[in-house]
């Protein structure tokens, strides 16, 4: 893609002139089981800048890292060795003991799933790591690291979680207590919590996600009224400018599916002062064109593959 010079001089300037952020998205989802210490383990062997995660609320109200608000049949095995059966009970339902009974540490063989990940590496007896067990494993081995972490909730489903506000207090108190407020931005697609994370912990960053594809969306219109995911805010009012919603939002990231990014909108974004992390790229050749577009960092399961292409073009990943 060829640029116009002026965005082109633009672009190159503002990638010099800070680091790139390289998250490792559920830690490297394409290397290890998603969400699991040892994918944490190998995205700070490979140099990630940030580990990226979701987060889960137990019934005893224990943070834990899982995507999926229930038991994810592709991923969860019982305490007999048998997959879980679909839909799989809410996480919101267990106890976290409850919960270090099942085993997260490889793909359902007979799940389409699977076949997305080939290059995955299976560590059978792994079970759900609580929040503060990434934090811990983070201070032994990579004390500077930073931390995305993403409330996982959804407006359409409110029997499935904890309510916003009770999910974020938990987040907050969590990153307060390991002392991490300073390197951890709450990142969600239900900007619900992060108005409710501003409210109760400022100093926290947040980033507003969004995606917009022909068969899901968390920014279009619902029924007449703004989109339930966006806590209040209506697009329509900010010029229909997704980082002036994020904006008005109080976010200091907007972190869009990496598809939906235009050189436009970065540029867009860095004027109103917010960084451009998309999300989720595996590909170099995506890669190399969001690095192009003069995003601030990028979320990928593969951070092997962004570390050399950063390499290959002389960027420096931020520490």
């Amino acid at each position: 893609m060829r640029l116009p010079c002026a965005i082109g001089f633009l672009i190159a300037a503002h990638v010099s002139a800070e680091a790139f952020d390289l998250q490792g998205h559920r830690g490297a989802r394409g290397l290890m089981p998603e969400n699991t210490l040892p994918a944490f383990e190998k995205a700070i062997a490979i140099g990630v800048t940030t580990l990226e995660t979701d987060l889960a609320l137990t019934r005893d109200g224990v943070l834990i890292l899982a995507h999926d608000p229930r038991l994810n049949p592709d991923l969860v095995r019982d305490p007999t060795g048998q997959w879980v059966a679909a839909p799989g009970l809410t996480i919101r339902s267990l106890t976290l003991a409850e919960t270090q009974t099942y085993d997260i540490g490889r793909l359902n063989p007979a799940g389409k799933y699977a076949g997305q990940w080939p290059e995955q590496v299976p560590q059978d007896g792994t079970r759900f790591p609580r929040l503060l067990d990434l934090f811990d494993l983070a201070a032994r081995t990579a004390p500077i690291i930073r931390f995305n972490i993403e409330t996982k909730l959804s407006p359409l489903k409110t029997d499935e979680t904890a309510d916003p506000e009770t999910f974020a207090r938990a987040v907050v108190e969590a990153v307060r207590a390991a002392k991490v407020e300073a390197r951890t931005t709450i990142q969600s697609f239900d900007w619900r919590t992060l108005t409710a994370t501003k409210r109760l912990a400022p100093e926290i960053a947040t980033a507003c996600l969004t995606m917009e594809t022909p068969t899901t969306t968390t920014v279009a219109p619902r029924d007449g009224k703004p989109s339930p995911w966006l806590g209040g805010i209506d697009p329509a009012q900010h010029g229909g400018s997704l980082p002036a919603s994020a904006k008005a939002a109080g976010c200091q990231t907007w972190s869009p599916f990496w598809r939906n990014v235009t050189a436009e909108t970065v540029k867009e974004a860095h004027v109103l002062g917010l960084k451009v992390i998309p999300w989720t790229l595996n590909q170099p050749a995506d890669m190399a064109a969001m690095i192009a577009m003069g995003v601030d960092g990028l979320i990928t399961d593969y951070p092997d593959r962004t570390r050399k292409l950063l390499a290959e073009k002389g960027i420096a990943v931020a520490r």
